[in-house]
């Protein structure tokens, strides 16, 4: 299957091949997430399947890439980003803020990169009723699907090398407030050489993406790779467009996270013009390492597509300053972006 190139024709894909097989997974798992018998792993479930569809949605774009093989890319990734939005809100909703809790959990993540790796018990320090085999089953369905792609073993490692920078957020920005920033801050400073001018919150965001994870995938579905080719996938996508992508995560949930006193890594810049110089920033350096990938144009594409989703989601709307941001940020994408901000209240209407 020739990957689109074109605003139209990667709108048109995802409607009509990749969404329809996204929800056909999402519907799967929401059918087990309801006789989860833990109230609390039920209601974070069942939330990240209905609150939380447009993560799969938009991982499930680089299916596109599969020229067969695509229903198992796409079982892949909407059960890992299942598993990655449920932990979150476990660990958002955690009252014991326990790092060991965390780690325990995350190795759900790990693991599911690991079809030979036995599986722990990932809620050894609950108390619970249990979630009737949901997350081993998310698990089990991410092995299973990845060894049916040919190329896998040439892109585990990078994989994993992303996989793990993000359990390591999950565990530094839940812990006790007093504790996630000289956390996160000792993170970066053990990694700072190697990212040279960005901030120590531009890096934990760049962790906190699976679009590197889902980038590999889709290309593991086309056949044996060599190590530099997968090194070199990764290195496209993080940090910067992964940076990019959950900086806007963070710029649309800007008013909800200071109700609710949650960490968001856009309230560290100096003001609102030194965020939108940073995001311009990070937006040229994700076009210029993209630029560098196999079917560039596509992945250009599909960034200034994202962009889009987040930029046209309804709480942009009901937040005035990040509102009138936003649309800086609409011009900035270009022609495509604007293209795809327009169509993005029909496609949310369709699959809402």
């Amino acid at each position: 299957m020739k990957v689109p190139t074109q605003s139209w024709t990667l709108l048109y894909k995802m409607n009509k091949r990749i969404i329809p097989e996204v929800h056909k997974e999402i519907e799967r798992w929401k059918e087990q997430a309801v006789n989860i018998p833990d109230p609390l792993f039920k209601e974070q479930a069942m939330h990240c399947l209905t609150e939380k569809t447009f993560h799969c949605e938009g991982g499930g774009s680089y299916a596109l890439l599969a020229p067969s093989g695509r229903k198992n890319v796409i079982r892949f990734i909407v059960a890992y980003q299942t598993i990655a939005d449920y932990l979150d809100n476990l660990c958002d909703k955690s009252e014991s803020q326990d790092p060991d809790d965390f780690r325990a959990l995350h190795e759900a993540m790990e693991q599911a990169l690991h079809p030979d790796m036995e599986q722990t018990d990932y809620y050894r320090y609950r108390n619970h009723q249990g979630d009737n085999g949901f997350l081993v089953g998310l698990v089990e369905t991410c092995q299973q699907a990845l060894l049916k792609l040919p190329g896998f073993y040439d892109v585990q490692n990078q994989m994993e090398d992303l996989s793990r920078y993000y359990r390591d957020l999950q565990v530094y920005k839940h812990v006790r407030e007093e504790d996630r920033i000289p956390l996160l801050k000792e993170w970066f400073e053990g990694e700072e050489a190697k990212f040279p001018g960005m901030h120590w919150f531009e890096f934990a965001a760049s962790t906190g993406s699976t679009l590197g994870v889902y980038s590999l995938a889709g290309y593991a579905s086309q056949g044996k790779m060599a190590e530099n080719k997968a090194t070199l996938i990764k290195n496209g996508y993080f940090p910067w467009v992964q940076g990019f992508h959950i900086l806007l995560d963070y710029f649309i949930d800007q008013e909800e996270d200071l109700k609710d006193g949650e960490l968001n890594f856009c309230f560290y810049y100096e003001n609102e013009d030194h965020l939108v110089e940073r995001f311009t920033y990070f937006k040229a350096q994700a076009e210029k390492h993209l630029q560098r990938l196999p079917d560039a144009e596509f992945h250009k594409l599909l960034n200034r597509g994202i962009m889009a989703l987040y930029l046209a989601d309804e709480k942009v709307q009901k937040q005035k300053e990040v509102k009138e941001t936003a649309k800086r940020f609409v011009r900035l994408g270009g022609l495509p972006t604007i293209f795809f901000y327009v169509n993005s209240w029909m496609f949310r209407k369709n699959y809402s």
